[in-house]
């Protein structure tokens, strides 16, 4: 027997449909023997797995922007991992990878899905956690967002809900990068005050201790030209009130909607719209797949230089996903949320 084949497989599946939050009863653990790949395959051992407002949609029957996860199957997500064994040219034992590894502690790539998994070799002086976050699918999501959909003008107004998370953190860095006035919306003084001293964000708002509204007339007097949606809900509505002619709406999630329990609450100050000649847009980052690499090093030049930060917060232990996916939307995590599986 191999020292690969010796190997055991943890994996979460999905074990049924949630009803609002999910629970304890809608995850199945598993194990399976971990097998050698064939010709053009790869296997990868996980390190960090993505934990994402996006899984929850995932868990959902239903016509999306991508397949639900079946019931039965491992859970969907990104993450980091090592390649330990490869008979495909294109990666060596040892190297670091971005990849769809779901949550599993190892994950057997054929050659056919080695192109459709999306996976390349990642930088780790660069940080492993941060190809997760500003390098990962969080960052691409909020550049080609904010750039492909908001159209930044230097001077215009900027407003990013869930400012603290991982899409919010680089909206409003890149932002102020491209010369605009941004304000942040975020849960806590903790979140508002890194948002602000660490970002360099111009204000953020805290909607757990303050007016919303009455912060976006304090903060954005000139009113609102481009607003970064995280949220949906009430603040989209408030935000809408806010907006110039012409302004750009990037519906990126609503994590506010995303656990009820009855239909989603859509925007009721919609008609802000039209009076303003404005457009709201939703954006899928899987549209950009074939640009990544423009984004990513774009924002690798940013860290290098020290104009942008990625901020992660890792939680250890495969056991734990379940517990800790629900901090996302609990508001307890802090910067991009990160499963630890294994050191690297």
């Amino acid at each position: 027997m191999s020292a690969i084949t010796s190997l055991i497989n943890r994996q979460i599946r999905l074990a049924s449909r949630p009803h609002g939050l999910p629970t304890a009863e809608n995850w199945e653990s598993t194990t399976q023997p971990v097998t050698e790949p064939g010709p053009g395959g790869v296997l990868v051992k996980t390190l960090y797995l993505s934990l994402d407002p996006a899984m929850r949609g995932w868990m959902n029957e239903g016509k999306s922007y991508i397949p639900p996860v079946e019931i039965g199957a491992v859970m969907r997500a990104g993450g980091v991992g090592r390649v330990i064994a490869s008979q495909n040219p294109a990666f060596a034992v040892g190297d670091f990878v971005n990849a769809g590894l779901d949550v599993q502690e190892y994950c057997l790539i054929p050659q056919e899905q080695v192109k459709r998994n999306g996976m390349f070799k990642i930088d780790p002086r660069l940080g492993l956690t941060t190809w997760l976050n500003v390098l990962g699918m969080p960052g691409m999501t909020g550049y080609f967002g904010l750039m492909e959909v908001g159209l930044p003008r230097a001077g215009e107004t900027v407003v990013v809900s869930g400012a603290a998370g991982a899409v919010g953190q680089t909206v409003g860095q890149i932002a102020k990068i491209k010369g605009c006035r941004v304000v942040g919306i975020a849960g806590g003084k903790a979140k508002c005050d890194w948002v602000v001293n660490e970002l360099g964000f111009d204000a953020c708002i805290d909607y757990k201790g303050s007016d919303v509204r009455a912060g976006l007339k304090e903060h954005c007097p000139g009113g609102v030209d481009i607003y970064f949606d995280n949220v949906g809900g009430e603040i989209l509505d408030l935000v809408l009130a806010r907006i110039n002619r012409s302004a750009r709406i990037i519906i990126c999630g609503a994590i506010s909607q995303y656990n009820n329990t009855t239909p989603v609450k859509g925007p009721a100050n919609y008609l802000s719209l039209l009076v303003n000649r404005a457009r709201m847009e939703g954006i899928v980052v899987f549209d950009y797949a074939d640009r990544y690499h423009l984004g990513v090093a774009e924002m690798a030049g940013y860290l290098k230089a020290g104009t942008m930060k990625s901020r992660e917060d890792v939680v250890q232990g495969f056991e734990n996903f379940p517990a800790t996916l629900l901090k996302l939307f609990n508001g307890e995590n802090f910067g991009k949320l990160v499963l630890q599986v294994a050191d690297a």
